[in-house]
């Protein structure tokens, strides 16, 4: 299956379920009017694109069919397709230009976090890179044997300690190896912090601390697991942890098991935090770097299934 395949499949049952209903709300018009506009305004908030992202989304879609002089209801589909991709666009890729880079993993219990950093790993490793894994989740045991177990899997080099030992000491560990061994990424596992949890905050702080000491010139990117399944959740989340520490990117994992993919928007234009990685499976291969008009495409791309 085609990464264009797989994001589609992914993606089908926020595609039934949202953008099914507008497509058919649309049939049921026969000119475009305020009623319509105003129609699919709740159909975005039903389908968790958020209230204000759903109003500026209708908004460009007004300016859109006045400027190109659009008076068929069906063509608003391509509109809107045309509008999600240019809202999701902008600082998507991954910025790891320097040796070493450093990339934070941080979410919640749950997510899918160290599953995302095993699958990162494999697909950076797939890209030539040396990756060095640091297990600073060292609340939990399993978390440290869980990453291991994907370090063998992705053929990376792994940097662990003691459970109950000090996070931040395993992340000084991990960046001290990587600049003996001339490692292209380190990739950090944290433990699965509750964002109302202040000391577990503080510990992130910590961590940052030691990255920005160590690694003062390299390129940092701190990205945050979320579950799309929970949706509003999520959101709420990513802006709790966006205030302790400076989100630079989303991955959002199980895509495939919900249709509130929406979320994808809410996220990038209410929060202005860019979608990085995008999770449409189990298999190691299935997360995939998220590409706004390939996501786009694939949400408004009904093709054979009617």
């Amino acid at each position: 299956m085609g990464l264009f395949s797989k994001i589609k499949e992914g993606l089908k049952k926020t595609r039934e379920s949202v953008v099914g209903q507008i497509d058919s709300m649309l049939k049921s018009f026969t000119k475009i009017d305020e009623e319509l506009f105003e129609e699919l305004t709740e159909l975005l908030v039903m389908g968790d694109v958020g209230i204000k992202t759903a109003e500026e989304i209708t908004e460009e879609l007004k300016v859109r069919v006045k400027k190109q002089g659009i008076t068929d209801p069906a063509e608003i589909n391509r509109l809107l397709q045309e509008i999600v991709s240019d809202m999701l666009t902008g600082d998507e890729e991954l910025k790891i230009s320097t040796k070493p880079s450093i990339i934070l993993v941080i979410g919640v219990n749950g997510v899918g976090k160290t599953t995302t950093i095993g699958k990162l790993a494999n697909s950076l490793r797939k890209e030539g890179k040396s990756v060095l894994l640091a297990a600073a989740d060292t609340f939990r045991a399993a978390a440290i044997d869980q990453l291991d177990i994907w370090a063998k899997r992705s053929g990376c080099d792994i940097v662990k300690q003691n459970e109950g030992s000090d996070p931040a000491a395993v992340i000084f560990d991990a960046i001290s190896a990587a600049k003996a061994r001339n490692t292209d990424v380190i990739i950090c596992d944290t433990a699965g912090r509750l964002h109302n949890k202040k000391h577990l905050m503080d510990e992130l702080a910590k961590i940052g601390r030691v990255i920005d000491r160590e690694l003062p010139d390299s390129d940092k990117e701190y990205l945050l697991v979320l579950d799309a399944t929970t949706g509003q959740n999520a959101v709420n989340q990513a802006e709790q942890f966006s205030k302790a520490t400076g989100i630079t990117g989303i991955v959002l994992t199980k895509l495939d098991g919900t249709a509130k993919g929406g979320v994808v928007l809410n996220i990038k234009n209410g929060l202005g935090i860019p979608v990085k990685y995008i999770g449409v499976g189990e298999q190691i291969d299935d997360l995939q770097e998220f590409v706004p008009s390939d996501f786009a495409n694939a949400l408004f791309d009904f093709g054979e299934e009617k």
